[in-house]
């Protein structure tokens, strides 16, 4: 019987505006499940949506719709992308779901009647976009939330709560005794340091201000909140409740693969509740990067979005898969370019693998009539070749162990390339000139065809469709099994290749970012008007653009010069720009003012690289008294200007003013 593993995504919210880097995770989760099937293990997989909160329910209610039927459109294109995406999920969970809904209740129940739950009265900042709250000490400057950067307002509401202080020391023990809990290491430390060391607050898992969620079972008033809720889709996804022996069969979870700005919920939050009800943890947590475009993140507001369909529909599932896999370490943050991808694509995908399956075809097709011939004969280059080729194997395995799909990669191309350099080694073409070289060219060939062949193993659960088409063009039938990647000469003689089409034909790179830049274009449009028409259709409508009115001079009470004199504004040179240590999307700011250094902590990120900002003079506000975010002190606020649709300009000076002057 094979070993069972689990492996879950997050349950995502659910967008209409899926681009790359909503795919990144699923792309790894399915390119892993792939792998372990290989190695033998009975692999179930779950992905999902988490559909409840108030953020969903204001969007739906602007369309003039009900949550549910709005949200099941966007879920019907989630799947279809994972469809043409050849993502083999085992089930997805919606937290809609009816048999979800009633797990919910009976956790929630459970922990109350435990005395994990009480309830009590909650103020703080709340921001709707991420549906938390936030302590004044957390949040950024402007009253903006440390994780978004969207404002927060001020809300005050009763609430139950979940003792999650009491498991403080419980965690500590967890990461002392596990080290392999959280991956990577780094992500343990920012949950130490930014979390556990100054204590754990009780937490709020239920709302009263609004209804769009799953009721608490014993108050009507209240319903769950997103930490019970959307966390135990891991429990439902697998059988929790409605198929208890294939969930105890899984359970736990082998790994959590979840983005870095949602660690805290699966590994202090999600291991504390499973503690609370006595239920195994999962064994691993690995947080990844995020895909930015060109250092920025992705947002429809900044024009930025790179969808997947044109990609796939220009160069194939595979080619999208292979970037993503192959150009990132996946612990880490990687910036995407349409130049990137499509460099990637001619070095790796046409030079080097889809030259070596379309000369070597060619080759045996021309020199020996299309059929793979074994011999005895050898030559100087071919020990090499078959010692690198028969050790890829462990090193993929190796790679995988920890996650690094790009390592993967990079072992199994080694072998491609050697493939490539053994061509020119051997030199094919002068063989084929002597007959009496006829035994030693089949010996060529059939190790560049018995070369191929490993690769096709090992490449399948990354690029499955082209080592299917690489085992086809080499006459190759059969299922696929990791252990034949350990042995050379198992390519049976007398194989019949057959020419196909150039997998991967080389680009020109500026033409074919042309035809992305349409492709993508023409989606989004379509994108937009299959929303309208299903709004339509569900007796819904689209709500009207906000309009900007210029603003009148009575709309606010004005101010004295001397108010305005007790602000001081000055120009500042941006001498560099840091991460912030404890928050993903703020940067910290070193400035000069003449003979003055100051450092100022902003939520720019997501706006300007640090490359945009080194050396440019702004203006700062600098009499503003000094406040902490996430642990680093900010002296003065930068000034800036926003549109309605997010853009954000930091106010400059025209003409070359020394830093430190005044602005008056």
């Amino acid at each position: 019987m094979s070993k069972k593993y689990y492996l879950t995504t997050p349950i995502y919210y659910p967008s209409d505006n899926l681009h790359i880097g909503h795919t990144y995770c699923t792309v790894a989760a399915d390119a892993l499940k792939k792998f372990k099937t290989l190695q033998g293990y009975d692999v179930y997989f779950t992905t999902g949506s988490d559909e409840h909160g108030q953020k969903l329910m204001q969007k739906a209610h602007e369309y003039g719709m009900e949550p549910k039927e709005y949200i099941d459109h966007i879920v019907d294109n989630i799947k279809a992308l994972w469809k043409t995406m050849d993502i083999d999920y085992d089930y997805f969970i919606r937290s809609t779901d009816e048999i979800h809904e009633k797990n919910v209740q009976n956790i929630f129940q459970k922990l109350y009647d435990k005395g994990e739950i009480y309830k009590s009265e909650y103020e703080g900042y709340y921001c709707t976009p991420c549906e938390s709250f936030w302590t004044e000490s957390q949040l950024g400057e402007g009253h903006t939330c440390p994780d978004c950067g969207r404002e927060t307002h001020l809300a005050k509401e009763e609430a139950y709560f979940f003792r999650l202080s009491k498991y403080r020391d419980k965690l500590i023990e967890l990461y002392n005794e596990h080290p392999e809990f959280i991956v990577p290491e780094s992500r343990k430390n920012e949950m130490v340091k930014n979390f556990l060391e100054g204590g754990l607050e009780d937490l709020s898992v239920s709302r009263s201000s609004f209804k769009w969620g799953v009721k608490v079972p014993f108050d009507d008033n209240h319903i769950v909140y997103v930490w019970i809720d959307a966390l135990s889709c891991y429990l439902t996804g697998l059988g929790y409740g409605w198929n208890d022996e294939q969930f105890n069969e899984y359970w736990p979870a082998d790994v959590h693969l979840v983005g870095k700005e949602i660690m805290r919920f699966h590994t202090i939050i999600w291991p504390a509740i499973l503690m609370a009800l006595d239920m195994p943890l999962p064994k691993q947590v690995f947080g990844h990067g995020w895909i930015l475009f060109d250092n920025d993140k992705m947002s429809k507001s900044k024009g930025n979005v790179v969808y997947p369909e044109p990609i796939i529909k220009l160069y194939g599932v595979d080619a999208l898969k292979y970037f993503l896999l192959r150009e990132f370490s996946f612990g880490s943050d990687g910036s995407f370019t349409k130049e990137k991808f499509m460099a990637r694509l001619n070095s790796d995908l046409a030079n080097d693998l889809g030259n070596l399956v379309s000369r070597t075809v060619s080759m045996i097709i021309k020199y020996n009539d299309g059929v793979i011939e074994k011999t005895d004969a050898k030559t100087e280059f071919d020990d090499g070749l078959i010692e690198l080729a028969t050790s890829i194997r462990a090193k993929v395995e190796k790679a995988m162990e920890t996650y690094q799909f790009s390592d993967a990669l990079e072992a199994i191309w080694t072998l491609v390339r050697r493939g490539n350099k053994y061509v020119d080694e051997t030199t094919p073409w002068i063989l084929a000139k002597d007959k009496a070289k006829k035994d030693e060219l089949n010996n060529v060939l059939y190790n560049l065809a018995e070369s191929l062949r490993i690769v096709s193993i090992l490449i399948s659960p990354f690029l499955t469709n082209t080592a299917k088409e690489i085992r086809r063009q080499l006459g190759i039938e059969g299922e696929i099994k990791l252990e034949d990647a350990s042995e050379f000469g198992l390519l049976a003689s007398g194989a019949k290749v057959t020419k196909g089409d150039v997998i991967f034909p080389r680009l020109d790179i500026q033409e074919e970012i042309k035809k992305l830049d349409a492709e993508n274009k023409a989606l989004a449009d379509k994108r937009e008007k299959d929303l309208e028409e299903w709004i339509a259709k569900a007796g819904g409508k689209k709500p009207e653009a906000k309009k900007i009115e210029e603003a009148k001079e009575d709309e606010a009470a004005p101010i004295t010069i001397d108010d305005f004199g007790k602000v001081k504004i000055k120009v500042a040179l941006v001498e560099s720009v840091e991460d912030h240590p404890n928050a993903d999307r703020l940067y910290v700011l070193n400035l000069k003012l003449g003979d003055e250094r100051r450092v100022i902590v902003s939520n720019i990120k997501s706006h300007y690289t640090k490359e945009e900002l080194t050396g440019k003079k702004i203006l700062v506000i600098t009499n503003l008294e000094p406040k902490k975010f996430r642990g680093v002190e900010s002296h003065g606020m930068l000034m800036a200007a926003q549109t309605e649709d997010g853009k954000l300009s930091l106010a400059t000076v025209m003409e070359d003013i020394p830093d430190g002057a005044v602005v008056n």
